[in-house]
């Protein structure tokens, strides 16, 4: 099937059906013109029907199969976004690479720094493009940001504040295997936080050196970390903190704050603020409405722009929005947190 520009659209395969599923299957429909829903692999493609009710009436309906060896087999998929928890992912991540299949994954990478690194490796031998849904990259006020940054005219930055205050009952956690290391690799860092360190890291560098707390508070009922706190040195010199949870109610969204020698940035979903040192305050970049979604699926349009990127990226043959390379530095820096906290002394990462 050819799309508006004469161009063969990519068949994706869809791997894993569990809660993100819809979005991706409500994304994909959006970005028709580019790429086509062929297949969808669960253990279960008896109870993965339900997703079709996400997927535009007009496109045929995709193959529900467990039979991940026949998809990685069929030349008609080009690519296989893996929407899988972490535990299960190196081995179909290896299948599928080994069949030519590129990558687009959703966070994390792995359940901790090596894991990760196994998986970029493993696509790399294989020659096929890895990216990773950090979709908050893709949101209106980050790109704007990232604009102002590349810019300089905002000067030298000196202090970073990332802040994911957020609040999940219990029954998020009563889910088999969430918040646990076994499954998901953590806690809130791992499993929220993540697009936001993702995101700062994107702006303002890596990070060099960490002292850090992490707890599980009196609130939830899990193995891994519900409370994470840090101060940051970042290799640009700026220096930082972090803090996250999910046990802070009521809900609010995450924000980061960049502070220049010229000016400061507040980034968050909604629209990117600008206070500049001679007092002119400019908001840009203030979010539209989405596109109207199916029932249940949320917002869909950031990972629709990142996997249109991706599209893009396999086609043009550079690369994607956010490289499994580049993603390892966010799982480097929770590795820190985890190990300053654990240790009680600071940590220090490669340059």
């Amino acid at each position: 099937m050819v799309n508006s520009d004469g161009q063969e659209r990519v068949g994706v395969a869809l791997v894993g059906a569990g809660m993100i599923a819809k979005t991706h299957v409500a994304a994909l429909s959006a970005a028709r013109d580019k790429a086509r829903l062929a297949a969808i692999v669960s253990r279960h493609p008896e109870r993965a029907g339900y997703l079709r009710q996400f997927q535009d009436a007009s496109e045929t309906a995709p193959l529900f199969t467990s039979d991940l060896s026949a998809v990685a087999a069929d030349p008609q998929i080009q690519m296989a976004i893996i929407a899988t928890p972490p535990n299960v992912r190196s081995e179909v991540i290896g299948l599928l690479a080994g069949a030519g299949k590129h990558i687009l994954l959703e966070k994390p990478v792995g359940r901790n720094s090596a894991e990760a690194l196994e998986v970029v490796e493993i696509c790399e031998r294989a020659g096929v493009t890895l990216g990773v849904l950090f979709q908050h990259r893709a949101r209106a006020p980050a790109i704007a940001a990232a604009r102002h940054v590349a810019s300089g005219a905002l000067g030298t930055l000196g202090l970073v504040e990332i802040e994911v205050p957020l609040w999940r009952d219990q029954s998020y956690y009563d889910e088999l295997g969430r918040g646990t290391y076994a499954r998901d690799g953590g806690g809130v860092m791992m499993t929220n936080a993540i697009h936001s360190i993702d995101l700062a890291l994107s702006l303002a560098g890596p990070v060099t050196r960490v002292q850090a707390m992490t707890a599980t508070t009196p609130l939830h009922r899990m193995e891994a970390e519900d409370f994470a706190i840090a101060g940051l040195q970042f290799a640009c010199g700026a220096a930082g903190s972090f803090v996250a949870s999910t046990a802070m109610y009521p809900h609010r969204t995450e924000t980061i704050r960049l502070h220049f020698q010229n000016g400061s940035l507040k980034i968050d979903k909604d629209a990117l603020e600008l206070d500049w040192r001679d007092g002119r305050h400019e908001i840009e970049a203030r979010a539209a409405p989405g596109p109207e979604a199916p029932p249940l699926t949320g917002k869909f349009e950031w990972h629709q722009a990142v996997i249109e990127d991706f599209v893009a990226a396999i086609r043009g043959g550079r690369a994607p929005m956010v490289t499994g390379r580049e993603a390892l530095l966010s799982h480097h820096l929770i590795a820190a947190i985890e190990t300053s906290s654990r240790t009680g002394q600071p940590v220090d990462l490669p340059s």
